[in-house]
């Protein structure tokens, strides 16, 4: 250690060190920061002598001045036993390049190696110092959270994970994963050094849609019901988080949580458990209740509808059972993507349990200014993509009622197979593809007209209606395309790959059998005017 670095201690704070600490976060993040109990002396202080929270400082003892400051929630609630979060870590833009980001970070390592299973950090991508020391101190890349946090505008965060202990002869193994989560967990298993025993279900359906149920927010009236209905229920959750139902209403009110109700003819049937933070427009969902299976999907479909609509916001997240797979199913469906897979992540009963984040995005996904470690890359860059490429075209969207190919789709399916579809225009007379050539694609008419010719010379043998599928004769034989078809007026088309219906009939076999329905069945009207033309 240089002579620099010697003037540097590492120790836990006191009392007297919060505005010090409170004028770090503030030289960091100017007042954009997006967790505001670092700005708030009384909550800074509370910090301090917390139990659950371990707040270490980086001091220049020549200069008597706090230089860098990180945290660790050890006691994580309901959501995981012995497993701790690494809050950020913050360094004085004086004393960069000082190394007193790793010091810290050894020295939250060496205090919590013998309390805790797993600790979890949440590093930026604005930059990749964070992500460096992480890496360098044995942490590893298991996913990628989108928009998750919001200074001045969203930005990303990379979830890195490190074992303590007995963590891995405690895990449960052959975790049941839906198919578009298994690359995921095939990745992040290896990370973390463990061979992928994931068990993929592609048959498990998501939980129905059913609306015959009334809402209302939970009050006094509900909850010792809710009680009830969780004791019998708790060998079989779902959905982990830090917050539990018996914590008492008092608690969940001081930790901003809350329950939407589903009532069927006056009584309780079910209840979903969510936190808001208005800061950041953020929500997490931490519980699901239910008598049945028949509220779920309702409570979960009116949750996200209330986010949107009258809570403003603009990033959800949940953490799943990876046993779990018909609620994973379900939340796929709700347009909920994989975005980290977290090994031996809960506690439960005697054993650890796997668990997955799935997040919603409210807003389009924003791919700038990210700065990877390369060990990070193949999960941040899969995760992204995801989202990036299941982002629907608003023109799409509102088209999508006049298009054969979504005929008997219900909407989870819908979103799934828009979501693939690019957007491409067409000018007048410009061809879309010509006769004789391999297509790798199929076009869904949204607006204009298509006249298709065949033979030599061309002769017009018919036209493509708006809603229409052109280009499938070759998607489904992957012969060479048998006409051409010409943009008579100015088009617009949605561009469906073969590459993506084939993935996804592989991944979905119960979207499949309706797309190529669908498709032959098109195929045969449009054959059968050709006929009568």
């Amino acid at each position: 250690m240089g002579t620099e670095k010697q003037m540097i201690i590492i120790r836990e704070a006191i009392e007297s060190d919060v505005p010090q600490i409170r004028e770090v976060f503030l030289a960091v993040y100017g007042k954009d920061y997006s967790h505001p109990q670092y700005y708030d002396p009384k909550l800074l202080k509370k910090m301090v002598f917390a139990e659950d929270t371990l707040l270490l400082v980086a001091k220049d003892t020549d200069k008597k001045k706090i230089m860098g400051t990180a945290s660790v929630l050890l006691e994580m609630g309901a959501h995981a036993d012995l497993v701790g979060e690494f809050g950020r870590l913050a360094v004085h833009p004086d004393a960069r390049g000082m190394g007193i980001g790793k010091l810290l970070m050894e020295g939250r390592l060496e205090r919590i190696r013998n309390r805790l299973q797993l600790a979890i950090v949440d590093c930026r991508v604005a930059h990749p110092v964070a992500q460096k020391i992480a890496a360098s101190h044995g942490f590893a890349t298991v996913g990628f959270l989108p928009m998750k946090l919001l200074l001045a505008k969203r930005e990303s965060l990379l979830l890195m994970v490190q074992y303590f202990g007995e963590a891995f002869k405690l895990r449960r193994n052959n975790p049941r994963v839906i198919p578009e989560v298994y690359h995921l967990a095939a990745l992040a298993m290896q990370n973390c050094g463990l061979e992928c025993d994931a068990v993929v279900d592609d048959e498990t359906s998501a939980y129905p849609y059913d609306n015959d149920f009334e809402l209302d927010e939970l009050t006094t009236k509900g909850y010792t019901t809710l009680l009830h209905f969780q004791r019998g229920r708790v060998r079989n959750r779902e959905i982990f988080g830090p917050i539990r139902l018996h914590y008492g209403l008092f608690k969940l009110r001081a930790q901003q949580s809350n329950y939407l109700l589903a009532y069927t003819d006056g009584q309780i049937t079910g209840a979903i458990g969510f936190t808001i933070d208005e800061v950041e427009k953020s929500a997490r969902i931490f519980e699901l209740i239910a008598l049945t299976h028949r509220p779920i999907r309702f409570l979960l479909t009116e949750f996200e509808r209330h986010c949107r609509e009258q809570w403003d916001i603009e990033y959800l997240e949940v953490d799943i059972n990876a046993h779990a797979p018909q609620m994973q199913r379900t939340l796929l469906e709700l347009g909920y993507f994989p975005a980290a897979y977290i090994p031996a992540m809960v506690f439960h009963r005697v054993e650890r349990l796997d668990g997955i984040r799935m997040v919603r995005l409210l807003v389009p996904a924003d791919t700038s200014g990210i700065e990877l470690i390369p060990e990070a890359r193949p999960i941040a860059e899969m995760i992204l993509q995801h989202f990036v490429e299941r982002q629907i075209n608003p023109q799409i969207a509102e088209a999508i009622p006049k298009i054969a190919l979504f005929n008997g789709l219900n909407s989870g399916q819908v979103k799934l197979l828009a979501s693939r579809c690019t957007l491409q225009s067409y000018s007048p007379q410009e061809q879309i593809f010509t006769q004789g050539k391999l297509g790798e694609e199929a076009y869904l008419l949204l607006n204009g007209a298509i006249d298709i010719c065949c033979g030599d010379p061309p002769a017009c043998v018919g036209n493509i209606s708006v809603g229409e599928c052109l280009g499938e004769m070759s998607l489904l034989t992957q012969a060479p395309h048998s006409a051409t078809a010409t943009a008579q007026t100015q088009v617009d088309v949605a561009v469906l790959k073969h590459s993506d219906i084939n993935e996804l009939a592989r991944l979905r076999p119960d979207i499949g059998v309706i797309i190529y329905h669908n498709l032959a069945q098109g195929l045969g009207q449009k054959l059968k005017r050709s006929i009568e033309h």
